[in-house]
C-alpha cells in the first residue's frame, strides 16, 4: 500500500463563500485552518468548479425552475443550482485567503455542459473520470484527507469515490462547511460512514 498522504481541498472558491452566488454559511472561515494543514501533507491537490455559461445544472436553464429544486437528468437526479463558478469569472477564483502555493495540481471539474460534477474523481454520471485517481496513484498516494466546500455535496461525493477507489479516506470536518439542503448533511455523513470514510472533528 502506498504510504504517502495527500490533502484534497475541495472547491475553496469565491462563489461558495459569503457574498458568492452559491454561498455556504461561513465558508470563508475554513481557509486559515486549511492553510495551516497544508505543510503536514506529502502532497496537496485543489479542485475547482469550472462551469461553462449555461450549464445544464443551472436553474436558469430550465423554464419555470427554481434554484435548489430537483430535476431528472439522463444520468439521474440533479439539484438545480444558481449560476455559479462560471469559467474565468471572479466567482470561480479561489478565495483570496487560501494559500495555493502548496498545490501539486489543480483539478477542474464540471466543464461538461450536460453533466454536473460534484466529485473530485468522477462526474455525476459516475463514469467519466477527472483523472484525479490516477494522478494520486502516480504520486504514490495511499491515504487522503478531504476538506472544503460543501461537506454534503462535493466533499462527500469526493470522499465516497475515493473510498471506492481503494484510498484510505478521512474528512476533517473542522475545515468543511455544509449547505444542508433538506437534511443533506446528515444523509451525506451516513453515506460516508457506510463506505468506510473516517470523520474527524
Amino acid at each position: 500500500m502506498p504510504a504517502l498522504h495527500a490533502l484534497i481541498v475541495v472547491d475553496p472558491q469565491v462563489d461558495f463563500c459569503p457574498g458568492g452566488a452559491l454561498a455556504v454559511a461561513n465558508g470563508d472561515s475554513i481557509m486559515p485552518h486549511i492553510n495551516t494543514m497544508m505543510p503536514s501533507f506529502d502532497k496537496v491537490f485543489i479542485t475547482q468548479d469550472w462551469h461553462p455559461e449555461g450549464h445544464s445544472s443551472f436553474a436558469s436553464q430550465h423554464e419555470g425552475a427554481v434554484a435548489y429544486s430537483m430535476i431528472d437528468m439522463a444520468y439521474g437526479s440533479q439539484t438545480l443550482w444558481p449560476d455559479h463558478c462560471i469559467a474565468g469569472s471572479v466567482g470561480a477564483d479561489f478565495h483570496p485567503d487560501l494559500n495555493t502555493d502548496y498545490a501539486a495540481a489543480i483539478i477542474r471539474k464540471g466543464m461538461n455542459p450536460m453533466v454536473d460534477s460534484y466529485s473530485a474523481f468522477f462526474e455525476n454520471d459516475q463514469t467519466t473520470t477527472t483523472g484525479l485517481g490516477d494522478l494520486l496513484r502516480a504520486h504514490d498516494i495511499g491515504s487522503v484527507t478531504l476538506v472544503g466546500l460543501a461537506t454534503d455535496f462535493c466533499v462527500a461525493w469526493s470522499a465516497a469515490d475515493a473510498a471506492k477507489l481503494g484510498f484510505n479516506v478521512t474528512i476533517d470536518l473542522k475545515a468543511c462547511r455544509a449547505i444542508d439542503l433538506n437534511g443533506s448533511l446528515d444523509k451525506s455523513l451516513d453515506v460516508m460512514r457506510s463506505v468506510g470514510v473516517t470523520l474527524t472533528h
